[in-house]
């Protein structure tokens, strides 16, 4: 055998570096070092950069500026998977920074990121790229791009992950991107509803958190609470809120349930599981803030459907809620004035309501503010549910006071008891007072209520002495168009009598309400079109918008297809009927229903876009050659001083108010014996001096501007009622009117010799006379159609007969009656009335037939 010969070692060669252990204290070479090919160099310059960057934000910084985002994201592709998972690391602490986070955007790297999701890839990588994907996607276009990459899906996998970092990471990166509607609708489509409940058992507080925000959002979907119905949801959130090991989590637990409950199915499934009871529990059972909180607002979604309202009321709901309103703390009350503003809405639960509690001290009601009545032995009691609410009108908190009239107004709806509840409640002053709220929802609630009180003239008139139409000024100029229809709204209700009326008038709230019929929202116009129609139920109210414009307003309005309502007819035909001298300039008629009174004038017809001037702007006018004014006014000066007293006491109600209190506590008064006499000299000087300056203010003061009184008319009147009245017959008393008529005017006048009739001189010269443009028509001797017209419908409305007036072209102006004459169709009935003109001029007490020959040639020669 051979003998082995022992080699000798051979040298190293030339090419190979010998190992070199290196130690750096600067970031900045361990940087550089992210840059080498060696794996092994890679691996620790990874691992030094993630400890590094763990001990803070400034670190991160500080290795963003030095280069190391760049590389580390083109590292977690690496082949090695040591590099891979000590890059991630790195990285994944590193995006916690905002500017690193811009940074990863612009270098695209969550496509790279959302690969390594994988299942095969080591935990650690899952850990940190799903930590990174957590800083990431808060971010929108972050969002937007990890959605289109799919990173969703593998995401969603992960939560079945062993690993309890990566369960947490997952669930908020997906908390993050269930945001936007689409990725909520994916979690669904992509089944991530039961891993989502399963995290629910975690032993991680923070993970059962995420997984409940996460839940709170995509719950909002429908199709998502039909699938949580169908994976047992409600049987792990049960489970879930009995657990008080959990009750800190117990709020988000409640938001979940709130939005699964309303569906009709949920409430069906939950109240068969006994959920509903748990739920009512946490309203009942003193516990957190927050917990009631949220347990009250899923009671306010449950109502939200008419069954669901049904089944709380079974559950005596209404009891609980009152309970809580007693208890400290905005956020509760705000919550349990919603709910109860919902449950509401339910019949049964409106009386519930005000049933609860004990009966107080009944409000002393009056139907007339100035005059109390005793109040009545049947009166609905005030509620302790009710007062409970009220109270919190004086509340702090403003969305306290705006959830407190929110109840209001729902229980007040309808509802007449409720209403005279909160007026017990002494609520109708609270109420006025919130008018002046600087938030508009607590506005527009309270404006609400005083509309529905309002139905009740005790209420109204309790709230109008309170100051309320002062109050809506403001509402009525608000920018929130809610605001503007409630307070127009509670306008029309007040208003629908004359002291209303009157204090809408003195308080300034006719500008801001014609106003409104320039709004560009169609309701806010509806609406200030009504509460316009309503305030033109008195002829002073009416001329003062007119005054304002709102005629014209509302004739725009009406030539407008789009614009144009029901309301604005009727506003407009109201405003036209309290002012019958206008209803005559621009429709040239008055129907047999426009009774005319005195006041009433004649200024012509008035052109397309034409103002027309009220009698006293007329009369400043100096005199003129254009068509003079004739105007009617039977009224003795004695009778219009009366009147006047009684409308300015109308006009200022508060005054008259305060007048009677002081004269009723003077009257009390008992003066004491010694010193009577000296106290009553000192008075009477006192007064004397302070009459003084007063008597000196009225001497300045201008009289108002009044009609003349019209002797001659008066006279007219009382022949007409003598001489017209007495004949039983109506086409006598027709014709005997017209003749009365002609005989004023200057008698009969032939067609052929009408030229003859100087009519335009007579009027002239009394224009002179008078120095005015105003020529009081009793005055007048001689008259054309147009006056023997317009004589003979002040008349007829006068006594008692039926015509209308009529003006044609050409200063023709003529009176239709409704005659009944020839046979009835059937025997026992009156034949049918037919229209006749009057003639007053050629054959006075002539009647022709409407339409026929004889009467279009009276209308036309």
């Amino acid at each position: 055998m051979g003998k082995k010969v022992k080699k000798e070692s051979e040298p190293p060669s030339k090419d190979v570096f010998d190992p070199l252990p290196i130690e750096s204290k600067k970031a900045a070479t361990v940087v550089l070092m992210l840059n080498s090919p060696e794996e092994e160099v890679l691996v620790k310059a990874c691992e030094a950069i993630h400890k590094f960057a763990e001990k803070g934000d400034e670190n991160r910084s500080s290795l963003l500026g030095l280069g190391a985002v760049e590389p580390l994201s083109h590292l977690i592709s690496h082949e090695d998977k040591l590099v891979r998972r000590n890059a991630f690391m790195a990285l994944g602490v590193m995006a916690a920074n905002s500017d690193v986070k811009r940074l990863l955007k612009k270098l695209n790297a969550i496509p790279s990121i959302i690969r390594k999701l994988s299942p095969e890839e080591d935990v650690v990588v899952h850990e940190f790229a799903t930590l990174c994907l957590a800083s990431l996607s808060v971010d929108f276009s972050c969002k937007v791009q990890i959605s289109d990459q799919e990173g969703l899906e593998p995401l969603i996998q992960l939560l079945s992950s062993p690993d309890p970092d990566v369960k947490k990471n997952s669930v908020e990166t997906i908390c993050n991107l269930v945001q936007d509607l689409p990725s909520r609708v994916a979690v669904r489509e992509l089944n991530g509803v039961p891993p989502l409940l399963e995290l629910l058992r975690s032993e991680f507080p923070v993970i059962q958190q995420l997984s409940l925000r996460t839940l709170v959002i995509v719950t909002t979907d429908t199709d998502t609470r039909a699938t949580f119905r169908e994976e047992q949801g409600f049987d792990r959130l049960l489970e879930f809120l009995c657990n008080k090991e959990f009750s800190d989590l117990h709020v988000e637990a409640l938001q979940v349930l709130s939005n699964c409950l309303e569906d009709r199915d949920s409430l069906q499934v939950i109240h068969e599981t006994g959920g509903l009871q748990r739920l009512l529990q946490f309203i009942t059972t003193p516990t957190l803030l927050d917990i009631q909180t949220n347990a009250v607002k899923a009671i306010s979604r449950v109502a939200q459907s008419s069954e669901n309202r049904k089944l709380l009321h079974e559950q005596d709901i209404e009891r609980s809620l009152v309970e809580l309103l007693s208890l400290e703390g905005d956020s509760l009350r705000t919550a349990t004035c919603q709910a109860v503003a919902a449950m509401s809405l339910h019949l049964a639960s409106k009386d519930a309501f005000r049933n609860l509690g004990e009966t107080h001290t009944h409000r002393h009601v009056q139907t007339h503010r100035h005059t109390p009545v005793a109040p009545t032995l049947n009166c609905p009691c005030v509620p302790d549910g009710i007062r409970a609410v009220v109270q919190l009108l004086g509340s702090e908190g403003g969305e306290v006071r705006e959830a407190a009239a929110q109840a209001l107004s729902s229980l007040t709806s309808s509802n007449q008891l409720n209403s005279y509840a909160v007026y017990e409640a002494e609520g109708d002053e609270g109420l006025v007072q919130q008018l002046h709220d600087v938030i508009p929802g607590a506005v527009a609630h309270a404006a609400a209520v005083l509309t529905n009180m309002a139905e009740q003239e005790v209420l109204r008139c309790s709230i109008l002495s309170h100051g309320a139409m002062a109050a809506l000024l403001e509402p009525l100029q608000s920018a929130d168009t809610h605001t503007l229809v409630r307070a127009t709204q509670a306008l029309a209700a007040l208003a629908c009598d004359a002291e209303g009326r009157a204090d809408l008038r003195n308080a300034g709230g006719l500008v801001p309400l014609v106003q409104l019929l320039r709004s560009n929202h169609k309701e806010v116009r509806r609406n200030a079109c009504w509460a316009i129609s309503v305030c033109a139920n008195d002829e002073p109210t009416a001329v003062e918008m007119c005054k304002l414009g709102a005629l014209d307003l509302l004739q725009e309005i009406n030539s407008s297809a789009n614009r144009r309502n029901k309301f604005s007819e009727i506003a407009l035909q109201r405003l036209l009927d309290s002012n019958l001298s206008l209803k005559y300039s621009l429709t040239n008629t008055l129907a047999p229903t426009d009774i005319t009174v005195d006041g009433f004038y004649d200024p012509g017809q008035a052109r397309s876009g034409q103002r027309v001037l009220t009698l006293e702007d007329l009369s400043k006018q100096p005199v003129n050659q254009r068509r003079p004014v004739i105007a009617i006014n039977a009224k003795p000066l004695d009778a219009v001083s009366v009147d006047q007293s009684e409308e300015r006491q109308q006009d200022s109600p508060t005054e008259t108010r305060t007048a009677s209190v002081l004269s009723s506590k003077g009257s009390t008064r008992t003066p004491s014996k010694g010193k009577s006499k000296g106290r009553k000299e000192d008075e009477k000087l006192r007064d004397e001096d302070e009459s003084k300056p007063q008597q000196e203010v009225a001497t300045v003061t201008e009289k108002p501007w009044m009609l003349p009184y019209d002797a001659a008319f008066h006279a007219l009147v009382t022949e007409a009622t003598k001489t017209i009245l007495p004949l039983h017959v109506e086409s006598e008393q027709y014709s005997a009117l017209a003749r009365l008529v002609s005989e004023v005017m200057g008698g009969a006048v032939e067609v052929d010799r009408q030229h003859d009739f100087l009519w335009e001189l007579h009027l002239s010269e009394l224009r002179y006379e008078l120095q005015s443009n105003i020529i009081p028509i009793g005055q007048i001797r001689k008259g054309t159609y147009y006056h023997r017209a317009l004589l003979y419908k002040v008349l007829a409305d006068r006594i008692g007969v039926s015509c209308s007036l009529v003006r044609g072209e050409y200063n023709r102006v003529w009176n239709e009656v409704l005659l009944s004459v020839g046979t009835p169709h059937y025997p026992g009935c009156q034949p049918q009335p037919r229209a006749h003109l009057v003639d007053l001029i050629h054959q006075p007490g002539r009647l022709l037939r409407a339409n026929t020959p004889q009467a279009k040639q009276y209308q036309t020669i």
